[in-house]
């Protein structure tokens, strides 16, 4: 009777497919392709730094002006207002703009201004009668100011733009009919806009429900006054551009 080996053929064939097993896996975990849990990970994923790209103000449709656009851009890459809502007034082309905090433009119209050129407040100027204040004095001062809603003289609700320089801004008066406000303000062209004492005149609607709201009592805004006889530059810290 034949000698029965001591392993049969089965069981070597088995033993055989298991090392070959054992070593792949042995030569994948060494080459790091399968983990301990069994299946190849997936690809890591690469994660890329966004591109930063500079905070804009959002003007929409609205057309303004380079210095305007300039101006709005600084404040919101800045947070030059805080949290507050914000009124740029580009006196050049009397116009004037509301933006909520954050930049997104609320609203935006025509303006009535001080009717001399310039960007300084007269000396004196507030404590004078407006029958006394001369066509020269009557100046709509540029710069930075922090509003301050409340009532004028008359009563009437106004947002102190220079309280100190008694320069605000408030609904537009007809006032005498020979300054032919309403006309002016309604005008194609902000040549003829330049009128009042230093004021800010605004149409009665945009005031109500654009104006007012934004900075009414209790919630302060800031108000940016571009200047007219010299560079954007001069009354804020923009970035200073050629020809400036």
């Amino acid at each position: 009777m034949p000698r029965r080996p001591l392993i049969d053929a089965d069981l070597r064939a088995g033993l055989a497919i298991g090392l070959v097993v054992g070593l792949a896996w042995v030569a994948a975990l060494l080459w790091g392709y399968v983990p301990l849990g069994g299946a190849a990970p997936a690809a890591l994923p690469v994660h890329r730094a966004p591109a930063v790209s500079p905070a804009h103000a959002d003007f929409g449709r609205e057309e303004a002006s380079a210095d305007v656009r300039l101006l709005a851009d600084w404040i919101i890459e800045t947070h030059d207002n805080g949290e507050r809502d914000f009124v740029l007034v580009d006196k050049r082309n009397a116009k004037l703009f509301v933006f909520e905090a954050r930049g997104r433009l609320a609203g935006a119209t025509p303006v009535l201004l001080g009717f001399a050129v310039g960007d300084d407040t007269a000396p004196g100027v507030a404590a004078k009668p407006l029958s006394q204040i001369l066509p020269a004095e009557r100046t709509t001062p540029a710069g930075r100011f922090l509003s301050q809603a409340g009532l004028n003289a008359a009563q009437e609700e106004v947002i102190w733009v220079d309280y100190d320089a008694a320069v605000s801004m408030h609904r537009l008066r007809p006032m005498h009919a020979r300054e032919r406000r309403l006309q002016r303000l309604a005008s194609p062209t902000s040549a003829d806009n330049r009128i009042s004492s230093g004021c800010i005149n605004v149409p009665v609607e945009f005031f109500d429900h654009i104006l007012w709201p934004r900075l009414r009592l209790g919630r302060q805004g800031v108000v940016y006054v571009l200047p007219e006889t010299r560079p954007l530059s001069t009354a804020f810290a923009v970035p200073v551009r050629d020809g400036d």
